[in-house]
């Protein structure tokens, strides 16, 4: 038969005589059909919200409808007394949402000194990672640390948060930060996202035994695994309050690195140069998403990820 293979009909079975060289024609253009949809696959971007009070369950079908993924605190949120998202895991996750796990990080006058904030990081953690487990997140989930202040990050501002950093991750879940991805107004423009991952490396002391001599102390540098959810809401880049079925990349936010990318607020903030060209925001400076009943005012923040799961809390 030579080069010759026999296939079958795409019809029946009967079989239908294949050349090598169409042969070869159908495996290339099979595996230019599966690096096409690996590519799209690793472009692809999710709309998800966030917010510091709990929607209610009433809403979350509603906003499954646009949204893909939702934040979700461990602890109060900024400026609230009280966590009215806790208990509702298992609800939000059956309505369909993928996760963004919060915890509300210290502001810098409760740090103090690098040592206080070293010890205030660490108690943060084992509260954090307490109350993933309560709420039922599985090991491995991203939990983000909530770093409100940007700008240039201070010694006892990296203390606190590398410290914070150490323990979840050495409690089996991976720590995240949200922070800001807006060059800040000094002379230097610092980006926070970017200077907090600049000095993530962490000095770990180990020993190293010698034959015949005592034990040294060693220094082994560590880079610190860090996921970065930056926050830009200035347009450009971001879209305004808009509701794209593929929102942009995270990369666009002006942090590279990124993989999640806030891109609206509610409220709007009050920097008008900012906020000029921005659309599709109500007249009170908040973002509405669809589907929603007006009269509920449930004004959302706005992000886009790389997953439809950013911190990969599901559990089904």
């Amino acid at each position: 038969m030579g080069n010759e293979n026999f296939g079958f009909s795409r019809c029946g079975c009967a079989p239908f005589k294949m050349t090598f060289m169409s042969w070869r024609w159908v495996t290339a253009s099979a595996a230019l059909i599966f690096s096409c949809a690996t590519l799209q696959a690793q472009n692809a971007t999710y709309l998800g919200f966030d917010r510091n009070e709990y929607p209610g369950d009433a809403n979350l079908a509603a906003l499954r409808q646009t949204f893909a993924y939702t934040g979700y605190w461990l602890n109060n949120p900024p400026g609230e007394k009280t966590n009215s998202w806790a208990g509702h895991r298992a609800a939000v996750e059956s309505a369909g949402f993928g996760f963004l796990v919060l915890f509300n990080g210290r502001l810098y006058a409760e740090l103090k000194t690098e040592a206080h904030a070293t010890q205030l990081g660490k108690s943060d953690a084992q509260a954090a990672v307490a109350a993933a487990r309560h709420e039922g997140f599985p090991r491995a989930t991203v939990i983000f640390l909530d770093q409100e202040q940007g700008g240039r990050m201070l010694p006892e501002q990296k203390a606190y948060i590398y410290a914070w950093v150490d323990g979840v991750t050495a409690a089996g879940y991976r720590a995240g930060t949200y922070c800001s991805g807006t060059p800040a107004p000094t002379s230097d423009h610092v980006v926070t996202a970017e200077d907090i991952r600049q000095h993530a490396d962490s000095a770990v002391a180990g020993e190293e035994g010698l034959a015949g001599k005592s034990a040294r102390a060693t220094q082994v540098r560590a880079t610190r695994d860090i996921v970065y959810w930056a926050t830009n809401d200035s347009c450009p880049p971001a879209p305004g309050c808009t509701f794209p079925e593929r929102p942009p990349d995270p990369s666009q936010s002006g942090v590279r690195f990124a993989e999640v990318w806030q891109f609206a607020q509610s409220p709007q903030r009050k920097d008008k140069d900012a906020a000029a060209q921005c659309t599709g925001y109500s007249r009170d400076g908040n973002c509405y998403p669809p589907g929603v009943a007006a009269a509920l005012k449930l004004h959302v923040d706005l992000n886009a990820a790389t997953s439809p799961d950013p911190s990969h809390g599901r559990t089904r």
